[in-house]
């Protein structure tokens, strides 16, 4: 549950974006799993103002993404893995 319907509305939207990128990823990625579609969406989606800025211009920011929220990004998201 979330303290506001502001709080509420923001995780709706982060989700929605999520799903969003799913989408693409599964009509754009030859072999892509939907579980890995949603996973990177997922991603995505929560770090959206880190690719924001990383697209501006500081892409730096991305070797950031995990390393500040890792423990919430853990209880979230599945670590991708490289299958052998």
């Amino acid at each position: 549950m979330f303290d506001s319907k502001k709080d509420a509305d923001a995780h709706d939207k982060m989700l929605e974006l999520a799903d969003g990128f799913r989408t693409l990823f599964e009509t754009q990625v030859e072999g892509i799993s939907e579980q890995d579609a949603e996973n990177i969406g997922l991603l995505l989606s929560m770090n959206k103002h880190v690719l924001i800025a990383a697209c501006k211009g500081n892409p730096d920011l991305l070797a950031g993404i995990g390393q500040d929220n890792e423990e919430e990004t853990a209880s979230n998201i599945t670590p991708l893995t490289a299958k052998a």
